[in-house]
């Protein structure tokens, strides 16, 4: 594996999704290494297997079955060797409370699913060159929502 690639982790539970994601992540001009996951559950038992390699960032879909988005999040940021993780949460939903919990739970960043697969890659990209050190120490509502 090379060493200077971003790890990157998506969680997603519908495919086109998944390969929309995917393809966009292949075209953006920063070397990544992608692992895709079809759920939370299948996210938790990811991360938490023995001898796992821990991501760079994850994206985290809300609406998942087995596990939601939420309770992934609230899992990572109450586990010790997980808590660091960079989470960018990418979902459908527009709705406030979704916004407001997901911000209130440690996630650093919220990006609505795009439909369209320019803002996608410029998404991707964005979220890709963020100084995660710098964009935590001051997180707050303003810049937790990622506009494209």
């Amino acid at each position: 594996m090379d060493i200077d690639a971003l790890h990157i982790v998506l969680a997603e539970d519908d495919e086109d999704d998944r390969a929309f994601f995917k393809e966009a992540i292949d075209e953006v001009k920063i070397k990544t290494k992608v692992d895709l996951v079809n759920d939370g559950q299948q996210l938790m038992e990811y991360l938490t297997k023995e001898g796992a390699k821990i991501p760079d960032v994850i994206f985290l879909d809300l609406n998942m079955p087995r596990k939601s988005g939420i309770e992934c999040l609230v899992e990572i940021r109450a586990n010790k060797k997980l808590k660091d993780i960079s989470i960018a949460i990418y979902s459908t939903s527009a709705a406030e409370e979704d916004i407001e919990q997901t911000f209130l739970k440690g996630a650093n960043i919220y990006i609505r699913k795009p439909n369209d697969f320019g803002k996608l890659k410029a998404a991707i990209a964005q979220v890709l060159s963020i100084n995660w050190q710098y964009h935590t120490s001051r997180l707050n509502k303003d810049n937790f929502i990622l506009v494209v």
